[in-house]
């Protein structure tokens, strides 16, 4: 069987468009202070009509400002600050839903605070994942009897070199490298020959573009298996992801919590050489020929965040849901472009026979839609039977973030590249926090009282 993953691969995890804008709903600030975000396409009075709309329901505005939007030349985001306490906030919010996008309300829950045991702790700190790191389902030396490598002592005392380099890792050091064997690079090249010819036609555009710069800048070839550290620095210059060696098998919710912070848990060991093709676990074979191309990607990047995101505080059933996500879109996903299927899930990208199967006539085909997504059953030791297509990257994102908006969480959360930090916003601090952020980068200020 080729390489396929476990529940607890990709995501580590157990168990193994235009579409509706963005919005949460919180509990209304008994003090008054809601803020909203949205974005609008630049036309003719069509700032007035979204304020006619929270005039028509006398809510009343304290602030607002405008920059043009970050992915789009042709829109503007708004940041509104405007008192909840009259007028009927809650209808003009639904009534701008209708020509808005990715519309978020930010509003207070007077009776939480960032210390409440109401808020479960999560990692706010990249340096925070240390404290879950080693937190594994499994060490890495701890093989099934029906491993490949179980009978093997010799391939168990090299797992466990493997699963020892990462457990002593620490966030800021080098990740150690390592001198494989003629023997791991030997299956390294059976694998890599077996996928680069497929790659052209049935791999997505993005990923067909970032290969040929991992071959020139960080030594993808047939007869050498790539350092993580050197994946690592040019993942950071292209998207600001990094690489964190790993042990063995996180829960769901620790390896998401990764993915807030752009960091993506990587094995260091490969697969035994008995059958080349085919891997119960995360291998090097994987993270690097599946994951990694797509990581260096913007828009990728972005969607593979928003779910780390989601997943920080969120309830287990929830974390569940996401997980699910995670495996039909980072690990067996597929997108539309020009007309024709793609790859672009790390499952498939790194199995020479689900590469070719998931683009045959053979699977069952959905649209990617995140509410029925969520809850779909798959197999761990099998092709899947469904696969979900993405229009775009984009797309997938936007419908992630409107799905996210459902979760029951107190609070939102939103990272903060600078510091590598996540910051929790359920209080005014937050809130003007955000818009000093805002005010740093706008471009128009209107200041409204009434």
């Amino acid at each position: 069987m080729d390489a396929h993953l476990t529940p607890a691969k990709k995501p580590k995890i157990d168990g193994k468009t235009k579409s509706p804008p963005t919005y949460r709903h919180e509990k209304i600030d008994k003090e008054g202070s809601t803020t909203i975000t949205f974005t609008l396409k630049e036309k003719v009075g069509i700032l007035a009509s979204a304020l006619n709309v929270l005039h028509s329901h006398n809510v009343n505005l304290h602030h607002i400002e405008s920059r043009p939007a970050r992915n789009n030349p042709d829109s503007f985001e708004f940041f509104v600050a405007c008192d909840n306490t009259t007028g009927g906030l809650k209808q003009a919010i639904e009534d701008l839903r209708k020509f808005t996008e990715n519309l978020t309300v930010l509003a207070r829950n007077p009776d939480q605070s960032e210390g409440n045991d109401e808020i479960p702790w999560f990692p706010r700190r990249i340096k925070d994942l240390d404290r879950f790191a080693n937190q594994i389902l499994s060490y890495g030396s701890e093989l099934d009897s029906d491993h490949p490598g179980f009978t093997d002592p010799v391939y168990r005392e090299r797992r466990k070199e493997f699963a020892d380099i990462a457990f002593h890792h620490k966030h800021g050091q080098e990740i150690p490298r390592i001198e494989y064997t003629p023997a791991e690079r030997k299956t390294w090249a059976t694998v890599f020959k077996s996928l680069v010819d497929l790659y052209p036609t049935h791999a997505c555009r993005q990923f067909n573009h970032v290969f040929p710069l991992l071959i020139d800048n960080c030594g993808f070839r047939e007869d050498n298996i790539p350092q993580l550290q050197d994946i690592s620095d040019f993942l950071k210059d292209c998207t600001g992801f990094q690489l964190r060696p790993v042990a063995g098998l996180l829960s769901s919710r620790d390896f998401l919590a990764g993915l807030a912070f752009r960091v993506f848990h990587s094995t260091q060991y490969i697969r035994h050489g008995s059958k080349p093709m085919y891997t119960p676990e995360p291998d090097v074979c994987h993270e690097l020929l599946g994951h990694v191309p797509l990581f260096a990607d913007p828009a990728f990047a972005q969607f593979s965040q928003e779910i780390g995101l989601a997943s920080l505080g969120s309830p287990d059933d929830y974390v569940k849901k996401l997980a699910t996500l995670y495996w039909f879109t980072v690990e067996f996903g597929i997108c539309r472009q020009e007309g024709e299927l793609k790859a672009y899930g790390a499952g498939l990208l790194s199995s020479f026979g689900e590469l070719e199967y998931c683009l045959s006539d053979k699977p069952e085909i959905r649209p990617f839609e995140p509410e029925k997504t969520c809850d779909q059953d798959y197999p761990i030791t099998n092709f899947q039977p469904i696969y979900y297509v993405a229009d775009s990257f984009e797309d997938a994102k936007i419908k992630l973030k409107h799905f996210a908006a459902t979760i029951p969480r107190p609070f939102s959360v939103r990272y903060n590249p600078y510091t590598q930090s996540v910051e929790v916003i359920n209080s005014k601090e937050q809130v003007i926090n955000l818009t000093k952020d805002i005010k740093g980068k706008k471009t128009n200020v209107f200041l409204i009282t009434q």
